[in-house]
């Protein structure tokens, strides 16, 4: 990053206000009889309304449209535990996506607090205000815990971004690549770098979709999860399997699909020259990913790659995906996001890959961008107008159809 560029990221976030959001009036206000109606007396009809039937909640009150962005801050972008406070700006950010691309309103909520029992109880108190909780950069294994908690005690849709956002996108543009490749999920060995919440949620994804579990190596600092390690946390340990590969490159020797989703410069392009033919490499940390796509085209040339940069070609993007995944849900009062959703999600954005691309966007983009499916174009561009139908629309009937939603508006 220049120091010209991290000025103009200081200076965009404070000027001409601090911040990237704010409150806006939907109703009018200008007059006495205006507020007589947006506060007392009026305000006590619906009050009264709520309190003998709280579905009506989403009759007279913005519950409907809005979204909680929570996090504690413990792993925040790849700036690791910076505190509730320093995660704020990511928070706003993640609550303009969600306004530029599905109109869906959100309140960023910052907690200080690192228990991850607390941070259920904080959630369960003020969980009546929203349609919806998105966690947001929480560390592993506690987010595991504090999402599956939250599922269980709550009656609105709950979805951990870092987990299945991220899962849902990578395995869209898997699929897709697998696909030009030739191979097929059920027979492709799959190296995953990165054990945290995006890796473990992403391996259990693939799992459902057809992958095979002895297919998948999931790797960590200390190298290979196999069997005989004794240093595995629960979410770890369903992931060891029985063999004697050790290392990184060990798993890497003949692998389909290597993806990372953990710290730049961690593959070589040696492990990448090892792997077999026409592989797929997926290195999606961000800023810098886990090895450059120029050495990645060095070392082979049957490669299909994807970053999570949107400065190189097949952006894995979670804006693709978390933006409609509420849409829908709220749209028909889903009381979850459960895996028919997820899955109609990965398929929806997989299927508009294969579309023909919108004027605006190819013009947004460039007119000699490459916007054909191919190895180059693995998903559709975030700023694609489809997306809020396709996607939202896909997600809202898996609703309906799995019985995620009690009463059909």
């Amino acid at each position: 990053m220049t120091d010209r560029f991290r000025q103009a990221a200081l200076d965009y976030h404070s000027h001409p206000i601090p911040g990237k959001t704010r409150i806006a009036l939907s109703k009018p206000t200008e007059s006495q009889y205006d507020l007589s109606l947006a506060y007392t007396p009026g305000v006590a009809e619906p009050v009264r309304e709520i309190a003998k039937d709280p579905s009506l909640a989403y009759q007279y009150t913005n519950k409907g449209n809005l979204v909680a962005v929570i996090s504690n801050g413990t792993a925040v972008l790849g700036l690791g535990d910076v505190g509730a406070l320093a995660g704020k700006p990511v928070m706003e950010g993640k609550a303009a996506l969600f306004k530029r691309y599905a109109d869906v309103d959100v309140f960023d909520i910052e907690v200080d607090c690192t228990d991850p029992n607390e941070l259920v109880e904080t959630i369960v108190r003020i969980a009546p205000t929203f349609g919806g909780i998105n966690l947001e950069d929480i560390k592993a294994p506690e987010c595991f815990f504090v999402e599956s908690e939250l599922k269980k005690r709550l009656n609105i849709p709950v979805l951990h971004d870092d987990q299945q956002g991220t899962a849902i996108v990578v395995a869209a543009a898997l699929l897709n690549a697998l696909e030009l490749q030739q191979k097929t999920l059920a027979k492709a060995k799959i190296v995953c770098l990165g054990a945290g919440a995006a890796g473990i949620a992403t391996m259990k994804l693939l799992l459902t979709l057809g992958a095979e579990r002895e297919n998948i190596f999931l790797v960590d600092r200390a190298g290979v999860i196999h069997a005989e390690r004794d240093d595995l946390n629960q979410y770890k340990r369903e992931f060891a399997v029985n063999t004697d590969k050790r290392t990184l490159a060990d798993a890497m020797q003949g692998a389909d699909v290597f993806i990372g989703v953990s710290g730049p410069k961690l593959l070589a392009a040696l492990m990448v020259q090892t792997m077999a033919a026409n592989p797929i490499v997926f290195a999606l940390s961000n800023p810098v990913p886990e090895i450059m796509p120029e050495e990645v085209t060095q070392a082979r040339k049957d490669v299909i790659l994807a970053t999570g940069r949107s400065d190189f070609p097949n952006q894995v993007n979670n804006v693709l995906c978390f933006p409609y995944l509420f849409r829908g849900a709220l749209d028909v009062r889903a009381t979850e996001i459960n895996e028919a959703m997820i899955l109609a999600a990965v398929y929806a954005i997989k299927s508009l890959a294969k579309e023909a691309v919108p004027a605006e966007v190819v013009a947004d983009y460039g007119m000699d961008s490459n916007m054909c499916f191919g190895p180059t174009y693995l998903l559709p561009k975030p700023t694609d107008p489809r997306l809020k139908e396709k996607v939202a629309g896909a997600v809202a009937q898996a609703a309906i159809e799995s019985g995620a939603v009690k009463k059909l508006i």
